[in-house]
């Protein structure tokens, strides 16, 4: 096969633009390549809104080089670009399959790359669009020389060549029917004996549940038709659950309403309550009074479905937040979902299994979102060591962790680079399967890892020696002990909430600060807006019956309802102009993520303490005798 013109996606911004008007530069001109290049700079949120060709008009429209973006609308397509260089782990970030569908509806028929994540390059191979990670490739195509589909797909495992070789998954077929699974002897991971239960032959497994949320399905169902026409059903719709939680505050939006999108956000809605309707699914919308949803997806997938030695697959790469309750909860793309509602049959070839062994306890002040803030500043995690594979999380500090916690170890697992994260269950999985849905659940002895199983790696963090963490802007992994940062940045927007940080115990680290802070008489710093939302609407009952609304209220935090919101640049929180400085409780913190601004990852305590101080501090800092009496003189 013979392939067009090349872009080298370059740190350099002028070298990408002289690309596109046609100049031909070599690797070594072109310089260093972008590492990390996000799905969130792929398909920036704006474009989400698209669910068909007409994505092809923004693919690397968020694309970011030298603080510029450089690529515009319809730039790849007007410059006939097929091929895409880049550097390490691309496609980053969420699960969004309009990624590589924009690339390939852009023109672009191959991605050559030094690493590719997971999500990202299995969704490329259920649409057709070829990756590879042979940058020896790019002098041969500049040359023009023909390259084989047989050389491109010469180092991929079998199931992936062939699903590329038949044009895509849905074109490859429906799934495998059930067969005896083959078993490998010997100890196990307890993540390996999920999937050994749930094997339906290799390269798939069956879903116990399925999830989608409005991003995704409008595309989904267009798949749907296209493939099986207007009648088709879907297998086991009883364990199908559908959400709306991403556009529950559109209209409060920055970019949406400056970008005239609130009516195509309207249309996407539709087609999602449309597909529940046709189908008979569960559907989590949004609030009776339309003020914000029920709650963000794999969050209450956790809250009121998950259950432990399940296998559960959701369109959102947070999916394996449930992971924590003791599950395989993993992130698809549109094209895998599609087939997992036809068959029940998800496609997974076995990963590896990390091990994350934390001992001792982590010192007081110090929560799972440093723990993992730490983790993620780790040089082996940096270099891509977790890419792809399960981080099983334990040890004596985790054991210690609520639920709560340990999700936010879990769901962190996809800025870890990894396929899923998982805590194994015990008696405090038991407590709050019984506290939070009435349940009495039994531990059953195989619901653990084996003594020897294999591990690939086995990290170990002495829990004791951690303190809290930042993350600079730009990327979850550039993190560092808030202690280490001698200048501490003003901010002007403080924004608890999301999957990661909506949680009961969250709340409980918002609480904590803000209650001592109303009883010291201070409040949200001039300047500085502090934004509290829910991750659902148990979590908001909960702080309610237990008046911590007023509480927040008092010291001049703004309430939101559950939502994905300035997380996912959805709703209020996100920043407006580049000059402005964020601190967040969010997961990720990529260029554009949460708007133009910088973005600080911190935990819920750093977030609400650096709200009432101005500028980022620990809760511990603010407390101290010295610091509160200069808040009371400049603050109260």
């Amino acid at each position: 096969m013979r392939l067009g013109r090349l872009l080298l996606l370059c740190r350099d911004p002028s070298r990408v633009r002289e690309q596109l008007l046609g100049q031909v530069l070599s690797r070594e001109q072109a310089g260093p390549l972008r590492d990390e290049i996000s799905t969130d700079e792929i398909t920036p949120l704006p474009s989400l809104v698209h669910f068909d060709s007409t994505l092809g008009r923004h693919a690397h429209t968020g694309f970011t080089a030298g603080g510029e973006r450089p690529i515009g609308l319809d730039a790849l397509r007007h410059a006939g670009i097929e091929v895409l260089v880049a550097g390490k782990r691309y496609g980053k970030g969420s699960s969004r399959e309009h990624s590589p569908l924009a690339e390939k509806s852009a023109g672009v028929r191959l991605v050559i790359a030094e690493s590719f994540e997971r999500i990202y390059r299995q969704n490329a191979d259920n649409l057709g669009l070829l990756t590879s990670t042979d940058l020896s490739l790019v002098d041969r195509l500049q040359r023009g020389e023909d390259v084989a589909l047989d050389e491109l797909l010469d180092d991929r495992e079998p199931q992936a060549a062939a699903i590329l070789r038949a044009g895509g998954l849905l074109a490859y077929g429906l799934g495998p029917p059930a067969v005896a699974p083959d078993r490998r002897p010997g100890p196990k991971t307890l993540f390996e004996k999920i999937v050994d239960r749930h094997r339906l032959k290799p390269g798939f497994v069956r879903a116990d549940r399925r999830f989608i949320h409005e991003i995704y399905t409008g595309m989904c169902a267009q798949l749907l038709q296209q493939h099986f026409g207007k009648d088709y059903r879907l297998h086991e719709p009883q364990s199908i659950v559908c959400f709306e939680d991403h556009h529950a505050y559109v209209e409060r939006s920055p970019v949406h309403m400056a970008s005239g999108l609130v009516g195509k956000v309207r249309r996407l809605a539709q087609a999602h309550r449309d597909f529940v309707v046709q189908h008979g699914l569960v559907d989590h919308g949004l609030q009776p009074d339309g003020e914000g949803a029920q709650g963000i997806s794999h969050a209450l997938m956790a809250e009121r479905y998950a259950l432990p030695g399940e296998l559960i697959v959701g369109t959102d790469s947070h999916t394996p937040h449930s992971g924590a309750l003791g599950c395989v909860a993993l992130g698809v793309g549109t094209t895998d979902m599609a087939n997992a509602f036809m068959t029940g049959a998800v496609r997974l070839q076995l990963p590896e299994v990390l091990r994350v062994e934390v001992d001792g306890r982590l010192p007081l002040g110090v929560s799972a979102k440093d723990l993992v803030l730490h983790l993620l500043a780790l040089p082996s995690i940096r270099a891509g060591a977790g890419v792809g594979r399960v981080f099983e999380f334990g040890g004596e500090a985790v054991r210690a962790l609520s639920i709560d916690e340990r999700a936010t170890l879990t769901n962190m697992t996809a800025e870890l680079g990894g396929f899923t994260g998982i805590v194994e269950p015990d008696e405090t999985t038991q407590q709050f399967l019984r506290e939070r849905r009435g349940l009495q659940i039994e531990i059953e002895p195989w619901m653990c890892s084996d003594p020897g199983a294999p591990y690939v790696e086995v990290i170990r963090i002495n829990a004791g020696a951690l303190s809290p963490m930042v993350a600079r802007p730009g990327d979850p992994g550039l993190g560092l002990p808030l202690s280490l940062l001698p200048q501490r940045p003003r901010i002007d927007i403080a924004y608890g909430g999301s999957c990661t940080a909506g949680k009961r115990e969250d709340f409980e680290q918002y609480h904590a600060v803000l209650s001592w802070a109303a009883q010291h008489g201070l409040r949200v710093a001039p300047g500085v807006t502090l934004y509290l939302q829910f991750g659902t609407a148990d979590v908001r009952d909960y702080c309610a019956n237990r008046g911590w609304i007023d509480t927040f209220s008092s010291v001049g935090a703004q309430i939101l309802q559950p939502a994905c919101g300035a997380c996912a640049n959805c709703g209020p929180g996100a920043s407006t102009a580049v000059d402005q400085v964020t601190v967040s409780a969010v997961n990720r913190n990529f260029p554009g993520r949460s708007g133009p601004g910088q973005v600080w990852l911190a935990s819920p305590a750093t977030v609400a303490a650096s709200a009432i101080a101005g500028k980022l501090v620990a809760f511990q800092e603010l407390s101290s005798a010295d610091d509160s009496r200069v808040l009371c003189r400049s603050n109260g």
